[in-house]
């Protein structure tokens, strides 16, 4: 499927509510705009490399951007689509941005959009106004800094996570098992500069989101 990006960063832009990305995450070498993500390219004045979509929630963009139009009727969601493509090109590290808001089924096939990627090696970020997520697989480890006003809740995407370990944070853990039926990890916070997280086995789904005025962990 073409040359392989094996140390780049490709940005992919949904169509979910819009959010421009965080500071860390431009430039990306390769950018692809899902259906309506190319509205939202041009508003954060990003030129897409490729835009994909049938294009059932936006006008396509005009001619001169490289297009490929995907049919109504298909397996892949646009973005999925895009992650496949990415995933093939060889790209190492991939950001969802405008990946939650809007319909939440499509926040959730997002998700699991991640997970995809995640499985097959490929360090991934979802972005949504407020609230970033970081997906981590098993033998996988990340330090994540304090980021002031949001909280750090940390949960299981697979059926059962072993080893999970928690250091940096008012709520700590070592080697702990966690479950996808209970939502043991939500709702903690920094207790210093950095938190680190680890997995020995499964996908844990971290999401750092802006607490609401007033509202304390």
């Amino acid at each position: 499927m073409g040359s392989s990006h094996s140390n780049s960063d490709c940005l992919i832009i949904a169509g979910g509510d819009y959010c421009a990305p965080e500071e860390d995450i431009l430039p990306a070498e390769h950018i692809i705009a899902c259906d309506r993500g190319w509205v939202y390219a041009e508003r954060l004045g990003l030129t897409p490399d490729l835009v994909v979509g049938d294009f059932d929630s936006s006008d396509p963009p005009p001619e001169g951007v490289a297009l490929c139009r995907l049919p109504v009727e298909k397996d892949d969601t646009d973005t999925m689509y895009a992650a496949r493509y990415a995933c093939g090109k060889g790209y190492k590290r991939v950001v969802i941005c405008c990946a939650f808001g809007g319909r939440l089924d499509h926040a959730l096939a997002n998700i699991q959009t991640g997970v995809y990627l995640a499985r097959r090696g490929i360090r991934t970020t979802l972005l949504g106004a407020g609230t970033r997520g970081e997906l981590l697989s098993g033998g996988e480890r990340i330090v994540i800094p304090e980021k002031q006003g949001r909280s750090l809740s940390v949960l299981a995407l697979s059926e059962v996570c072993r080893g999970v370990t928690i250091r940096g944070t008012k709520y700590e853990c070592e080697g702990i098992e966690m479950t996808s039926s209970f939502p043991l990890g939500v709702s903690n916070t920094w207790a210093g500069e950095e938190a680190e997280i680890s997995v020995e086995s499964g996908m844990l789904l971290i999401l750092m989101s802006e607490l609401k005025k007033g509202e304390h962990i």
